[in-house]
């Protein structure tokens, strides 16, 4: 197959929601189309059921909550589809939003009881400043919850989308009959069975066809006409060009727990979802199909695979081909890499490939060369932009609880930063270790997998932190910063990359310090690089 052809049959997109609203059901059912799997999984705390495939992680099967993005990729209907599912809860959004630099579409997935929830509006405002095609899923349909028209207000009212429904659910809970696909004009009738072999598919492209009423009873044939009607004469038309401008959200109804309504949406996804898009670096728009590879590094994940104690770097490719135990260059280092295993995925499974085009995620097996952002090229120097990093909110001190076992407490610690899940702090005064994360749930994870990935044990004591601000001044020798750092000796720290971070213990202390050194700069988001170079 032509380079051409292989970047146009691939689909990178991302699926996001509010925890609990069946994202990660969505995706397991999406694998079952494909062939990937042949048993969905369920995301429950409950070893009777078979584990998710996307929650490979011990502490996710655990908790039944996703806590780290998940790459899977497939092949379905002569497409190749490279699904990105992230985490819902709120700790976790930071893993989230780096992944949504990788993808070139989104499905959000809404909970037709509880509606748009806080989580989504988060996650949905990103999409739409970043211009991100999204369609939109309306889960749990085999369920009672809010009218469909109610609904979609919620969702164009709350979000600040312009919907259209491409199908429209016959019922709802109990009285759920099916699903009007307006794309597609048939009717799919649900049967409240879950496997992926039942269809019963009936075309009906007249809505005066007595069919209908045959296959609904005249009271559901009767009000599907009506609300057809009504759905025809509010919302706008289908069009892809406004959907791939992110100006228009197509929207779908279904059952992702009974595969219901899960088909129509892969169908429809297929059809109009982008192939892979062009990407701006800091030196121009990279397009896909140029001949020179490129691509960076979204995500870093250590011990996949437990019994080898893996890194692996997740590399989105942006134009060109990845091949296999070529030279490329790693822009930030300005050293050339070669890579004899490049990992495609399957969840926590991964298979060696020899050649990778633009929209597919490798994974590169990884001994400390990469952080997040990082480029690697042919050749060329490239930034690419919009890799977002966090100001932590929450901060405490670590402790080893288990002095036999420190050099594997500092691997542990040193490896989990570099995922990103969270900064370390090296305090100047007295050397004490300082972790600050986004979300206070983030302690857990870390704890957890520090003791059942490394054998290592930690404990923490509260920290009473406002801000960790990275500090920036034209003049580190001045008299003003030689002030600064004797009066504040005890609130500063070093990052995990040598910079000078200041701790303020409120936002009254912070303003005042701000005042008192106008020479010297107080960043909330650690730019490394370009801050280290200045300092240089």
């Amino acid at each position: 197959m032509k380079f051409k052809d292989e970047v146009a049959r691939r689909r990178t997109f991302g699926i996001v929601s509010h925890p609990d609203a069946g994202k990660t059901t969505l995706t397991e059912k999406l694998l079952l189309y494909g062939g990937a799997i042949q048993e969905a999984g369920a995301v429950k705390s409950n070893k009777i059921k078979k584990g998710a495939a996307s929650d490979f992680m011990e502490i996710e099967r655990q908790r039944g909550i996703s806590v780290a993005t998940s790459v899977l990729a497939f092949e379905y209907d002569g497409t190749k589809i490279n699904i990105l599912d992230t985490p819902g809860h709120k700790d976790f959004a930071e893993d989230t939003f780096r992944t949504l630099t990788a993808v070139d579409s989104v499905i959000v997935v809404v909970d037709v009881a509880k509606g748009v929830e806080e989580q989504t509006e988060k996650l949905v405002e990103v999409c739409r400043m970043r211009q991100i095609p999204m369609i939109v899923f309306i889960n749990k349909m085999d369920r009672e919850g809010k009218d469909a028209f109610d609904l979609l207000d919620e969702i164009e009212q709350k979000l600040g989308l312009h919907v259209t429904p491409l199908s429209f659910p016959i019922g709802m809970g109990y009285d759920l009959k099916g699903i009007y696909n307006l794309h597609q004009k048939n009717v799919n009738l649900f049967t409240g069975e879950t496997s992926k072999d039942i269809h019963n598919t009936v075309k009906i492209s007249d809505l005066s066809d007595p069919k209908l009423n045959q296959l609904l009873g005249d009271t559901s044939a009767d009000q599907l006409r009506e609300e057809l009607e009504l759905v025809q004469g509010i919302y706008p038309d289908f069009d892809r060009e406004e959907y791939l401008a992110g100006n228009l959200q197509p929207v779908f109804f279904g059952s992702a727990l009974h595969n219901f309504g899960v088909k129509e949406l892969l169908d429809g996804f297929i059809e109009i979802a982008p192939p892979p898009r062009p990407k701006n670096a800091e030196e121009r728009e990279v397009k896909p199909l140029e001949d020179d590879f490129s691509g960076f590094v979204f995500k870093i994940h250590a011990n996949m695979d437990p019994k080898h104690r893996d890194r692996l770097a997740f590399v989105k490719i942006v134009s060109g081909k990845f091949e296999r135990n070529t030279a490329y260059k790693h822009v930030r280092l300005g050293k050339n890499l070669k890579f004899s295993s490049p990992n495609a995925f399957f969840a926590e499974k991964k298979e060696i490939v020899d050649v990778s085009y633009p929209g597919d995620i490798v994974g590169l097996h990884d001994t400390g060369n990469f952080k997040i952002g990082d480029t690697l090229t042919s050749g060329e120097e490239l930034h690419y932009k919009g890799i977002p990093s966090f100001s932590p909110e929450h901060f405490r001190y670590i402790n080893n609880a288990d002095p036999m076992k420190s050099k594997q407490l500092a691997k542990g610690i040193d490896q989990l930063m570099d995922e990103g899940v969270a900064q370390l702090f090296t305090l100047e005064l007295n050397g004490r270790k300082v972790i600050g994360t986004v979300g206070a749930l983030q302690f857990e994870v870390i704890q957890y997998r520090l003791e059942h990935e490394y054998s290592a044990k930690c404990s923490y004591e509260n920290l009473n932190v406002h801000k960790a601000c990275w500090v920036d001044t034209a003049d580190w020798e001045s008299e003003e910063f030689n002030d600064f750092k004797r009066v504040k000796a005890k609130f500063l720290a070093k990052d995990k990359r040598g910079q000078l971070v200041f701790f303020a213990d409120s936002a009254f202390s912070l303003q005042m310090t701000q005042q008192k050194y106008p020479g010297i700069k107080f960043h909330f988001v650690s730019e490394f690089e370009r801050l280290s170079e200045r300092k240089a």
